[in-house]
């Protein structure tokens, strides 16, 4: 299946986007990649990373593990998804997580109590320690010993080591969209 590239000029307010007759045969590639893998599609922090191919390329590579391929639960790395884009008010990527968090088996009441910035009640431990890891490294830009030791009881190792990795991603997610003042997916289209 062929994809037109076509980035939209007025999804970022600070830098326009690179229009496919604009596009340099590496960031075409890129472009290409990144539509005919599970996104397919290229918006938001992609569009600016696509200024630099070479970062577009990397993060987007690391995004795919992040979102697609690690050991937490959909459900589990929706939240941390959600819990991050909240902490960075970052509209742009809460509404894009909102539909992947429900379809991976995210409670709407905690999806609720995300939006309105509240604590969820949680009904399960998991939930409750991702929750708590995303916002304390993310608040404190720390884990307490305490913290850490529940992560690495519930979670495992490999499922925390992927739960700090995707946060570290979302972060630089969020600072792309403040950053360049990506708007809100309705701002879209």
């Amino acid at each position: 299946m062929t994809h037109e590239p076509k980035l939209r000029d007025f999804i970022v307010a600070r830098l326009e986007t690179i229009e496919n007759i604009d596009m340099t045969e590496r960031q075409r590639q890129i472009y290409e990649e990144i539509v005919s893998g599970p996104r397919g599609q290229v918006r938001g922090p992609l569009n600016i990373w696509l200024y630099r191919p070479e970062l577009a390329d990397r993060a987007q590579r690391l995004g795919q593990y992040c979102r697609y391929d690690t050991s937490l639960e959909p459900r589990l790395s929706e939240l941390a998804i959600l819990t991050t884009a909240r902490i960075w008010d970052t509209e742009f990527e809460w509404q894009a997580h909102v539909p992947h968090a429900l379809s991976g088996g995210l409670d709407s009441l905690v999806i609720d109590s995300l939006g309105a910035d509240q604590t969820p009640n949680f009904a399960n431990e998991d939930e409750e320690i991702v929750h708590r890891v995303t916002r304390e490294i993310n608040t404190t830009r720390q884990l307490s010993d305490d913290t850490y030791n529940q992560v690495i009881k519930i979670l495992g190792v490999e499922a925390t080591v992927d739960l700090i990795g995707l946060l570290g991603y979302y972060a630089l997610i969020s600072m792309t969209i403040k950053a360049f003042n990506i708007r809100s997916i309705e701002d879209e289209f």
